[in-house]
């Protein structure tokens, strides 16, 4: 361990969604390939953010919507304001698709990846 009191922790890696979604299943496999090259054994929590009140508690922008400490992977990622449980676009190279790109996700896992984080205490 570092002697700074900096250690390497685990990315805090999350999937909201939202029952009706049919691109959150494709988003979950893409983030479980990247987080298998990357960070094997890294955890994702799997929201479901179906209810409108954990919608709007979560401040969740749509379907499907991944962050990565806290933080969406999406780079021009701008909070919608409105976080009604629905199908979420993303402006991609390719055009608006349903699921974010791989380079999005990877760049913020690596970023997280090479930040030290204060040690917990024991």
């Amino acid at each position: 361990m570092p002697r700074n009191g900096m250690e390497s922790a685990r990315p805090r890696v999350e999937l909201l969604w939202f029952g009706d979604c049919p691109n959150h299943d494709g988003a979950r496999a893409l983030l479980a390939e990247i987080l298998a090259d990357l960070a094997p054994g890294t955890r994702v929590r799997d929201v479901d953010a179906t209810n409108p009140s954990v919608a709007r508690r979560l401040r969740f922008p749509g379907s499907p919507t991944i962050r990565i400490d806290g933080r969406d992977i999406d780079p021009s990622f701008q909070d919608p304001g409105d976080y009604t449980p629905r199908c979420r676009l993303y402006r991609t190279a390719a055009g608006l698709r349903g699921v974010p790109e791989r380079a999005w996700i990877e760049a913020a896992l690596r970023a997280s990846l090479a930040s030290p984080r204060p040690r917990r205490a024991t």
